[in-house]
């Protein structure tokens, strides 16, 4: 389900979804698949929800889950944004949680500020 990417001069670990809707249907393999990088000892995460066009409460919980086992062992950020997962966001205060950036190089970068 999900695509990864390692950004080879930063060690920032790039993951898709792999779909359009973070939904019910799919959240928790996205979540078991996101811990699978972690437990591998990623903790440098960006997660890019600039082709996901929808997530739903499920999809919030995957992304708190991820953020919960990840600790303070690293970093999640989340970037790509789309008016209605940036909606969803903000209803559930999430963008309290995660900080959002507009697009993919901005949240690398803003990553690799922190090592």
């Amino acid at each position: 389900m999900i695509r990864t990417t390692k950004d080879d001069s930063t060690g920032v670990l790039i993951v898709e979804p792999g779909t359009e809707r973070l939904t019910a249907a799919n959240a928790t393999q996205f979540k078991e698949e996101v811990v699978a990088c972690i437990d591998a000892g990623e903790n440098m995460l960006v997660i890019d929800l600039s082709q996901t066009g929808f997530v739903d409460s499920s999809g919030i919980g995957a992304l708190v889950g991820v953020l919960k086992r990840l600790g303070s062992r690293g970093e999640v950020v989340v970037c790509g944004l789309g008016s209605d997962v940036r909606r969803m966001f903000e209803i559930t205060r999430m963008n309290r949680v995660f900080t959002a950036h507009t697009d993919r190089a901005a949240a690398v970068s803003a990553l690799a500020a922190t090592l």
